[in-house]
């Protein structure tokens, strides 16, 4: 029964695989190849022009940081917020707990399209319209929301024995927090904040909106923008897209330990 199974995983998997390595293929292509043989073929040799002609035109080092900088930042602070909220929400018992969570449920449902204006307004009258900062402060908010909502429920089922020990050891709440929740909590933390990260990075439509300088786009709006331009040729456009896909590739397989860890661990718990 397992031979099976492991053929069409392995078959799903080269599915999957497979538009990744026509991009790779296209990239290291010359042009001329790619009009005479078409994007099916082999390129004949390893033909970096592409990748260097659109690192340079959209300063993509730069991009890169942009977004390393305001995607490490939301992973962060947004499950530092949801730890905070959780921990009040679900092991302090605030008053009103469930109408508290159901504003969170109803936060994580709103569409980004009817927050745009308002933020766009709010961000113009605090002077932070078109800066990294206002990205971080909407993302790590939006991301809080449901880390919060998750959470919760999480903290919700966490032992009141083990608090209630730390209590009559002398523990505050923020040391028990700090001291004994986090710890217990780590890879579901560990894992929540890999999520925060990845979706942060593909963000589009707020970027978008909000960093209109060259200096402060995001890789995936550098992508977009550029993706319009007609100048644009396939190998060029192939190695756009491959210089997109391989940070977030990276950064999965370099957490994959981590975040198999932390489901498992959640599973087993």
């Amino acid at each position: 029964m397992k031979y099976p199974i492991l053929t069409a995983l392995v078959v799903l998997a080269l599915v999957m695989l497979f538009p990744f390595g026509i991009v790779t293929i296209n990239a290291i292509k010359s042009p001329a190849e790619y009009s005479s043989a078409g994007p099916l073929s082999l390129p004949g040799g390893l033909y970096l022009d592409g990748i260097v002609s659109f690192w340079n035109r959209v300063d993509f080092g730069g991009k890169l940081w942009n977004s390393f900088l305001i995607s490490g930042s939301v992973s962060v602070l947004a499950v530092v917020l949801s730890v905070l909220n959780a921990y009040a929400i679900g092991i302090g018992r605030v008053r009103g707990r469930l109408w508290v969570l159901v504003l969170f449920l109803v936060a994580n449902t709103l569409p980004q399209e009817a927050l745009a204006y308002p933020l766009y307004y709010l961000s113009k009258e605090l002077g932070l319209y078109d800066t990294r900062l206002s990205m971080i402060i909407i993302f790590t908010v939006i991301q809080a929301a449901f880390g919060t909502y998750l959470l919760s429920a999480v903290l919700g089922q966490f032992p009141k024995e083990i608090l209630e020990a730390a209590e009559i050891d002398g523990a505050g709440r923020f040391l028990a927090l700090w001291r004994i929740v986090v710890p217990i909590s780590r890879p579901t933390l560990s894992v929540l904040m890999i999520f925060f990260f990845i979706w942060t990075w593909n963000e589009f439509f707020l970027p978008l909106i909000f960093l209109i300088s060259n200096d402060n786009q995001t890789v995936p709006v550098a992508l977009g923008v550029l993706q319009g331009e007609k100048f644009m040729d396939a190998t060029t456009s192939s190695a756009s897209a491959l210089l997109g896909i391989v940070p977030a590739v990276a950064f999965f397989l370099i957490f994959q330990r981590t975040l198999t860890r932390g489901i498992t661990v959640g599973a087993i718990k």
